[in-house]
């Protein structure tokens, strides 16, 4: 059960061996933290021994970026977990180490530092645990009353006995990443997830100087799986700020809105690279298409791969992706409701709203099932329409006489022309009439309509 809400976990295996080792790791720390869980690598770490350990650089290979997207990845089933891998002891070659003064202030000081360090004898040493953190005081700004814990995860591996397969030695590389001045990514960044951390974490190991990130808005989000949904600009870049500056605090981010697919990724002359997604690679490449008719340099098109959703369901995306995110919401309630003291306590109105096959008739019936009084508009409308009804003349004078078609469906016209024409004139002819006998929703009150409106008992209900 999760005991802290933040907490440093400090990963001391070799790289070679943490791949194997990330699910047990990661698992023992979710039983501990509940919110944010910053992991700093730092392999080789000795916590044993007289000296007091310190802080020292990891080489920015293609290993370690690897390991960073797996890392991701593989925490993305502990949806209750921020995790924000820190990036200010990885330095790119040829680059000067970063001046980061005393100790890294981060927006959630850890209440808890964890390691995967192991003592000799496999107990909760305490010398080893006042070095730990020490340690972590030393690097970072942590709550006064710091605790630690020696994980000593549950490692199940099986044959491998802590030993990478054959295809996966030959896949690991110990090259050096390569590195730019300026780096350009792009993105929604709409609740901000693991799959955009990979993003955002690559693009900051790439980048030596500054990180150019538009966020799309406006016209952009037009096509978006649920839109309305989408969190406003203003709080995608609250929470991404508090995010980059987490992770890599020397780098000078330079953040825009994005207006149009481009933005200034084809008129910045000092950008030298763009971090794509297999998704967004031919967009990169249009990028480079519009530069050089702006004559400007190429960007090296740095591509990630998607993150997988372990635990997508069959109507989302495989990714991890904002959209699936969104969907989760339906159903949810997003925020308290306002209170408004000039609307009565009672009764309670819900508005169902929505396309054709939206689901409001199912959640209409369920809310019935509960005991609540179902006021159907859809079905009155149509009543109105039927023979006798209070507007059955002029649907019959607008679609023509005779048919019975023209008012069970009288949105198409009896001999099939005009159709578009005519159903705007039967639309004008309802208009107002449903209202007419019963209660109606204006202004999100229920209003009675003269001494017919709704009873007191249904009012109650």
């Amino acid at each position: 059960m999760s005991i802290f809400r933040s907490g440093l976990l400090i990963l001391t295996s070799p790289l070679s061996s943490l791949s194997l080792r990330l699910m047990p790791i990661l698992a023992s720390a979710a039983r501990l933290v509940q919110e944010t869980l910053y992991i700093q690598l730092q392999p080789g770490l000795s916590l044993s021994g007289a000296s007091q350990p310190r802080f020292a650089y990891v080489p920015a290979t293609s290993e370690v970026h690897n390991l960073i997207s797996r890392l991701y990845a593989d925490a993305d089933i502990y949806r209750h977990l921020d995790v924000r891998i820190l990036l200010s002891n990885l330095l790119n070659q040829g680059a000067n180490p970063p001046f980061l003064g005393s100790v890294q202030n981060l927006s959630q000081p850890p209440e808890v530092v964890l390691t995967d360090y192991e003592s000799a004898d496999g107990i909760q040493s305490n010398p080893i645990k006042q070095r730990l953190e020490r340690y972590a005081n030393s690097c970072y700004n942590c709550c006064p009353k710091l605790r630690s814990v020696l994980l000593y995860p549950d490692y199940d591996l099986q044959a491998d006995n802590g030993e990478l397969s054959p295809q996966e030695e030959t896949e690991k590389t110990y090259e050096p990443l390569q590195s730019f001045s300026d780096v350009v990514v792009g993105g929604t960044f709409d609740r901000l997830h693991n799959g955009h951390k990979i993003l955002l974490s690559v693009s900051c190991l790439l980048a030596e100087n500054r990180l150019l990130i538009g966020v799309s808005d406006k016209d952009l989000l037009e096509n978006k799986l649920l839109k309305e949904l989408i969190l406003p600009f203003e709080q995608r870049l609250d929470d991404l700020i508090e995010f980059l500056v987490d992770v890599k605090p020397s780098l000078l981010f330079d953040i825009n809105p994005l207006y149009d697919p481009f933005g200034p990724s084809i008129t910045d002359a000092n950008l030298k690279c763009i971090v794509v997604s297999e998704e967004t690679f031919k967009g990169g490449l249009s990028v480079n298409k519009r530069r050089a008719e702006n004559n400007l340099s190429e960007l090296v098109l740095h591509k990630i791969n998607l993150a997988v959703d372990p635990q997508h369901a069959r109507n989302e995306e495989e990714k991890i992706s904002s959209s699936s995110l969104r969907y989760r919401l339906l159903g949810t309630l997003l925020c308290a409701p306002p209170k408004n003291p000039s609307l009565p306590s009672s009764p309670y109105i819900i508005g169902l709203t929505g396309g054709s096959g939206s689901g409001k008739s199912s959640v209409g019936q369920y809310l019935h099932r509960l005991g609540a009084f179902h006021l159907d508009m859809d079905r009155l409308g149509h009543n109105i329409y039927k023979p006798g009804g209070p507007v059955y003349q002029q649907v019959i004078k607008a679609f023509g006489p005779g048919t019975d078609e023209a008012t069970q469906r009288y949105h198409v016209a009896s001999d099939g022309s005009n159709s578009k024409r005519k159903d705007r004139r039967g639309s004008q002819a309802g208009k107002g009439r449903v209202c007419a006998g019963c209660g109606y929703v204006a202004g999100g009150r229920l209003v009675g309509h003269g001494s017919r409106g709704l009873d007191n008992h249904h009012s109650r209900k």
